[in-house]
């Protein structure tokens, strides 16, 4: 074989172990699940402009329109040129290297591979084999082609793998389950909802940590896997509450959980039209939601959102119900009064059933926020603590990174950061927070949102004519939701000078390095869609 032989194989080689990553990342952000991941392929991912590219590499291979060294040449030209942005592409949720992914990886690479070593050994330079071409075309045209359908050698991979990850997560479960078992003083809070779960995690910890020695599931471990790396790497004999933030897309994955943990309290954030391509429909969402309230002991408490009607509406008959409104005061044990926001933070009172007032401050803003923090004010208060002690963990909450966070440039600029995960009522009270600015031009920066199914239009559209009321200049990013985003935009009188539309994330920041001036607000409303579309 010829040293020019060897670098195009090479090159090849590397093009396709980079699309086998990027396509176990996606499988990674839809847990592992086969179902999900179709569905991710089904939302235009089997075929791509990018997988095209390599259809018509295949199809020069097999032509007779160029010599075969040329073609070979052109080919690994592409790859090498299409290797640099798998390989330095950013992710918000980047793939995460664990024990699962490399068994994963390694025997979807050697499925992918078969074929090509097979056609190294019996159609390398073997003229005698193809009528048509050569045996270097032949093998450089499989590994495109098996580049093509790499989502097929992952799915048979997690398919060859699946008796094996049953057995070791097992024995996960079976470690997690006895060292909580042998903690029975152990308090364990679950905190579920469509939205704000992750950051209600984060300010009841910070309030509880005044006074007991309490744990929280890290970022975004949420899943079954995740709550039990959790508990097997960092519960310590001395954790008095863990506090356990409780993910799902589908029915049956809270309750999984559940069964993991046995919570004795637990909070429901929000009830909303989040993740509807896996669960279908609201009323899936929310049973799947109360799946915690079901699972709470008669002698717990669950804390219930009521400014979500789902929520509000639904029964919870096996435990204590402590509902809490900052919207919708009625009928809630627990509303705010009085909420007042400003650059610096926010101040509201909290009034409970008997009518007493409790103040707070806080350097959150927002009323999302402010809801979530009343859940956790709830909790503490449940659990004994004072409202001094509360007062302070309520003070020293930082903002969570990427979530309604405020913060300001040199340049005078302020950035209203919510890019973590748009929904439609997050995004609501994002840009009402915006419009609450006057000292400078206020600016909205979105690619829309995302998992929404059927509604995925009329929701982008709302939040157009939110970002219409509320910005003075808005800025687009990527076509997936540009012409529901425009529309509602425009439906408003919005001046269509004020309006711009690019094609990712860094052509928004490319446009706004010549907009910027002294004293404007910029809100970046959502970036999954410019990550993962």
């Amino acid at each position: 074989m010829t040293p020019f032989l060897i670098i195009i194989y090479i090159i090849c080689g590397i093009y396709l172990l980079l699309n086998f990553k990027r396509d176990i990342h996606m499988l990674q952000q839809n847990s592992y699940r086969i179902s999900r991941y179709w569905r991710w392929l089904e939302q235009g991912n089997f075929i791509t402009a990018w997988r095209l590219i390599d259809i018509a590499l295949i199809f020069l291979l097999m032509s007779t329109l160029l010599t075969p060294a040329l073609c070979l040449l052109l080919s690994a030209i592409v790859c090498l040129i299409k290797c640099w942005p798998l390989f330095k592409a950013k992710h918000k949720k980047p793939l995460v290297f664990t024990r699962r992914v490399w068994r994963i990886y390694s025997v979807t690479a050697f499925l992918g591979l078969i074929p090509f070593i097979l056609m190294i050994i019996f159609c390398g330079g073997r003229d005698d084999m193809i009528d048509f071409y050569s045996g270097p075309e032949v093998t450089v045209a499989i590994l495109l082609l098996t580049a093509c359908i790499s989502w097929a050698f992952v799915i048979a991979a997690v398919w060859i793998l699946k008796p094996v990850e049953a057995h070791i997560n097992q024995g996960y479960w079976n470690d997690a389950r006895r060292i909580l078992k042998s903690m029975p003083e152990l308090k364990i809070i679950g905190i579920t909802g469509s939205y704000g779960k992750t950051s209600t995690k984060h300010y009841l910890h910070s309030i509880l940590s005044e006074k007991f020695e309490t744990l929280m599931t890290p970022g975004s471990y949420n899943t079954p896997m995740g709550v039990i790396r959790t508990v097997r790497e960092m519960m310590k004999p001395y954790t008095e509450v863990f506090i356990c933030e409780m993910g799902a897309k589908q029915k049956g994955d809270i309750k999984e959980i559940c069964d993991l943990v046995d919570p004795q309290c637990g909070i429901i954030t929000a009830v909303g039209p989040m993740h509807l391509e896996t669960f279908g429909s609201i009323d899936n969402v929310t049973s799947t939601k109360f799946e915690l309230a079901d699972a709470i002991p008669a002698d717990g408490f669950i804390v219930i959102n009521n400014d979500f009607a789902p929520a509000a509406n639904r029964p919870v008959t096996n435990t204590t119900v402590l509902r809490y409104g900052v919207s919708q005061p009625e009928d809630c044990q627990y509303h705010a009064e009085d909420v007042k926001y400003s650059p610096d933070g926010s101040t509201f009172v909290i009034v409970d059933q008997d009518g007493k007032r409790m103040n707070f401050s806080t350097k959150l803003v927002g009323e999302c926020n402010i809801s979530n923090l009343m859940a956790a004010i709830i909790v503490a208060l449940r659990l004994g603590m004072d409202e001094e002690a509360i007062r302070r963990g309520v003070n020293r909450i930082e903002q969570v990174e990427h979530r309604l966070s405020i913060k300001r440039t040199p340049g005078g600029v302020t950035i209203i950061d919510d890019a973590f995960n748009s929904n439609p009522d997050g995004s609501k009270m994002a840009l009402e927070v915006l419009g609450q600015f006057t000292s400078g031009r206020r600016i909205c920066v979105t690619p829309g949102m995302i998992e929404l199914g059927d509604r995925r239009e009329e929701l982008n559209e709302q939040l157009g004519q939110h970002i219409g009321k509320n910005s003075d200049i808005a800025i687009v990013v990527n076509a997936y939701n540009r012409d529901a985003l425009v529309q509602g935009i425009l439906s408003t009188g919005f001046d269509k000078k004020n309006l711009h539309i690019v094609d990712d994330f860094a052509a928004s920041q490319q446009l706004l390095s010549h907009l910027l001036r002294p004293g404007d607000v910029i809100l970046y409303e959502n970036d999954l869609p410019d990550s993962f579309k």
